[in-house]
């Protein structure tokens, strides 16, 4: 029964995210927070709902385990998929595409990541209202990263996003009001869906003996990251190679935020005290993708990989993602 609440829960988050992204991108055009920054962080947070219901239900079931590794294993899985059709669609050569402001935002997410490696190897306990004092930290370089991000002058990528996946949706014919309603009710219907996701989630780790930060960086995260997964096929297919690359990227820089609001909920202490030490071996994961994905991106642009060579980088991050798949199910 866990599997089938499970496997119908991933589905209805796929298609309501979708939509949702959708009345996120309207809304967007059609007010005054039609900015860059402001109809950035919309999407953003749009795309995202998904991995932030299923973090905070997490820790209404007291399981700080899966709202960490979901997050973690969003990203990963994300980057995963970024190689995968990086691979399939090879003779676009998606990685020769990136932008400068791309590579930031890699980068970004690289030290980022890298924060959160050394907050959880070596812990200060520290805390303030309950809030780890390392995600007070992590906010502070969030918010000094995107300020940098947005007014560096490289272009308004998202803008460029918007407008490729535009043509996808008859958004012509949704009135605002509509787009409105229709953001309200997604989001209401992704909190439910995404709970029981969680809930499922928790029941199959204790049903079947596996590891919540298994369940969490896989079975949970893969489910929550389809919705990217699906905008990326989109926008590839639309020949928008900004926004393929650029979503994947924005989105693990922002998934990295959910872990300070999932510790704002989990008042037992910081949250990132409490995972099973098995949840590093998540972080060095995210970490060497991120790398491989970058140095990828730069060989590609660099041409030092021409022809049937092209693929090696994105093949070496695929086969190290499975690797480290194995390892983090073998060691649960």
């Amino acid at each position: 029964m866990p599997y089938f609440i499970f496997i119908l829960a991933a589905i209805i988050t796929v298609i309501v995210a979708v939509k949702l992204s959708t009345y996120a991108d309207i809304i967007g055009e059609r007010t005054s927070l039609g900015g860059m920054m402001v109809g950035t962080l919309l999407l953003a947070g749009a795309t995202s709902l998904p991995e932030v219901t299923t973090s905070i239900t997490a820790i209404v079931v007291n399981n700080p385990d899966i709202a960490v590794s979901n997050v973690l294993g969003s990203n990963l899985f994300n980057l995963f998929i970024l190689a995968v059709l990086d691979i399939y669609y090879r003779r676009k050569r998606l990685f020769s595409q990136v932008g400068t402001s791309h590579l930031s935002t890699g980068f970004m997410s690289f030290a980022l990541t890298g924060f959160i490696f050394i907050a959880i190897s070596f812990p200060t306990g520290y805390h303030f209202m309950h809030i780890g004092i390392e995600m007070y930290v992590l906010v502070a370089f969030y918010l000094v990263g995107m300020k940098m991000l947005f007014s560096a002058p490289t272009g308004d990528i998202h803008q460029e996003a918007a407008s490729a996946v535009e043509p996808t949706f008859d958004t012509s014919a949704i009135s605002l009001k509509k787009a409105k309603y229709g953001f309200a009710l997604s989001a209401f219907i992704i909190f439910i869906s995404g709970s029981f996701l969680t809930i499922s989630g928790d029941a199959i780790a204790t049903s079947s003996g596996l590891s919540s930060s298994f369940v969490g960086t896989f079975l949970i995260a893969g489910a929550t990251s389809l919705p990217e997964a699906v905008t990326v096929i989109v926008a590839i297919q639309l020949a928008n190679y900004h926004l393929a690359i650029g979503n994947i990227l924005g989105s693990n820089l922002f998934n990295i935020l959910i872990l300070a609001l999932a510790d704002v909920f989990y008042r037992s202490g910081p949250i990132l005290s409490a995972v099973h030490p098995i949840t590093i071996i998540s972080v060095v994961a995210v970490i060497l993708l991120n790398i491989l994905v970058i140095g990828g991106m730069i060989l590609a642009q660099s041409n030092r990989f021409n022809g049937k060579m092209y693929p090696i980088p994105s093949t070496i991050v695929v086969s190290t993602y499975l690797l480290l798949s194995y390892m983090i199910f073998v060691l649960s």
